[in-house]
């Protein structure tokens, strides 16, 4: 069996916390389904700025050019929040991260699980059976365009620019995507006032016949949002751009009744890197409450991108199991005193359980809170 290398890119905030449990996960895993991983550690964010001046240091860049994928936690701390003047921020680190990795498409899944419809602020007959995919571009768009400020800070821009080639390559990983689905495909724009969004709509439209049995239709993007409220089920893969993708997406994590379930995978053609959406949250910091759920969920898709597709399903089934039982963190069951580590623990519990391991944990204690993982 080949050794995948992991660059594992625990950041700031809660990242550190989610990614260890995630990273204790992978370890079953690999013995269950006698994978091999390795792991190596490096710095990104606010705590390489801290260390070493530079949110993105050198040998965590090439660590991530060489590895099979990243496992990626959280960036951006406070004190840079708020401060306007600093001119070395976190997120400066993630952003190269992804240029550099040429990561251009972002997948983030969206699904409603049935015992927790009655988190979500939306009614339960308007989003039971969600089920959708946001494909957004990644490193284009107005967030890596020209930038100015006058000195004087009396005006500024931000430009936003697009290829034929940048569009073409997500918007056949999108459509590859639905053949796989509902072959539905709803491509997110601005194409009644920008020039951007019509070239998106003119080479989408293109492709399209390249996928003769997948529908293709069009909403402006203040539409989309509201349709995402009114009725999500309309939606099978949503095909977007950068600055359009990082909102919706963002809007439908209300669908699952928490951020903290929305799972993420960016790819490019030769690299990958897989997070959680919820960012650093700095508030929950060292407490013990984050919900680690999307970060397991992130692992599950990087296993399989990696061809390791039980070990993906079986991460799966076993964070649908903790859901349905409730075994969750505080923002889903504001009467759970489930930690952090008690929900990974009992993800585990169900891993092992299901594959005659069950010498690797006591159930009992996973409940009062201790570890019994080797």
């Amino acid at each position: 069996m080949k050794t995948h290398k992991i660059a594992v890119l625990s950041g700031d905030g809660i990242g550190p916390e989610v990614v260890f449990e995630t990273v204790k996960i992978l370890k079953v895993i690999e013995k269950v389904f006698d994978y091999n991983f390795a792991f190596e550690d490096a710095l990104i964010g606010a705590i390489a700025i801290d260390e070493t001046g530079n949110p993105l240091p050198d040998n965590t860049l090439q660590l991530c050019k060489d590895a099979d994928a990243v496992l990626f936690g959280s960036i951006g701390d406070t004190k840079y929040d708020n401060d306007p003047n600093a001119k070395v921020r976190p997120e400066q680190g993630l952003l190269k991260l992804r240029k550099e990795l040429g990561l251009f498409a972002n997948i983030r899944p969206i699904k409603a699980y049935n015992s927790l419809l009655s988190r979500s602020p939306l009614k339960k007959s308007r989003i039971e059976g969600t089920d959708m995919v946001i494909f957004r571009e990644l490193i284009n768009g107005i967030y890596f365009g020209e930038k100015f400020t006058a000195e004087d800070f009396s005006y500024a821009y931000d430009t936003c620019s697009y290829s034929r080639a940048d569009i073409e390559q997500i918007a056949h990983l999108a459509f590859q995507e639905a053949t796989k689905r509902r072959k539905k495909v709803t491509l997110v724009d601005k194409a009644n006032v920008l020039d951007t969004s019509r070239l998106w709509r003119k080479v989408t439209t293109e492709i399209s016949k390249e996928y003769p049995d997948v529908e293709l239709d069009f909403l402006f993007v203040d539409n989309a949002a509201m349709q995402l409220i009114l009725n999500p089920k309309q939606f099978d893969v949503i095909l977007t751009e950068n600055m359009f993708g990082d909102i919706i997406s963002d809007e439908g994590s209300v669908i699952g009744g928490s951020i903290g379930l929305l799972p993420s995978a960016s790819i490019g053609l030769e690299n990958a890197l897989f997070e959680p959406i919820h960012g650093s949250y700095p508030q929950a910091k060292g407490k013990g409450i984050a919900n680690p759920m999307a970060s397991i969920l992130s692992a599950a898709m990087m296993l399989r991108y990696l061809g390791l597709e039980e070990g993906a399903k079986a991460i799966e089934d076993a964070v649908e199991n903790a859901i349905n039982n409730l075994i969750v963190t505080s923002d889903l069951d504001e009467t759970s005193d489930y930690s952090t580590s008690v929900v990974a623990n009992y993800v585990i519990k169900i891993l092992l359980n299901e594959h005659d391991h069950d010498s690797y944990f006591n159930f009992e204690n996973i409940m009062m809170g201790k570890s019994t993982i080797i």
